[in-house]
């Protein structure tokens, strides 16, 4: 199974959140530059993050981003299902629908297949996902000045 390049970054999104100390700010233009993913990538994940709980975002001066207790306690098969949605695997419904969709044994294996993958995800947590080496190596992407919130909040860079 492959996923979505959208729920790929909402994931390092939540990684990169899940070892900043927890009074900490990182803007939304901040975690884009850190994970190297489109501003409006960033921005898409960021909101849907918070609509299932897991960030919560302040505007304004001050403002930036903070996973929530929920996305520090949250499993990643969870995160993934929400991200992902509960479709089937292949299109035996599509137009035209699958000659075969009324006797065959794909569509039930594939199925099972897409829970197990899920399943096996459902024992990994936020925080687990971030202990070393992952953690130290999402903080030295933090040690760039730039990668923190700035005191007024949210700003755009301009090019040089």
């Amino acid at each position: 199974m492959r996923l979505t390049a959208f729920t790929d970054i909402s994931l390092r999104i939540v990684m990169r959140l899940a070892v900043s100390g927890r009074d900490e700010l990182v803007t939304t233009r901040a975690v884009a530059e850190l994970l190297v993913v489109p501003y409006t990538h960033a921005a898409k994940a960021v909101a849907r993050l918070s609509e299932l709980g897991l960030v919560e975002t302040r505007r304004g001066r001050g403002g930036g981003l903070q996973l929530t207790e929920a996305g520090r306690q949250a499993s990643v098969g969870g995160i993934v299902r929400s991200l992902e949605g509960g479709g089937d695997v292949v299109g035996c419904d599509d137009d035209p629908p699958c000659p075969l969709r009324a006797a065959c044994r794909l569509r039930a294996a594939l199925r099972e297949a897409h829970e197990a993958f899920y399943a096996s995800l459902d024992t990994v947590t936020v925080g687990s996902l971030v202990a070393a080496p992952t953690g130290p190596a999402l903080l030295s992407l933090a040690g760039r000045p730039e990668a923190l919130a700035p005191p007024g909040g949210e700003t755009t860079r301009t090019a040089p």
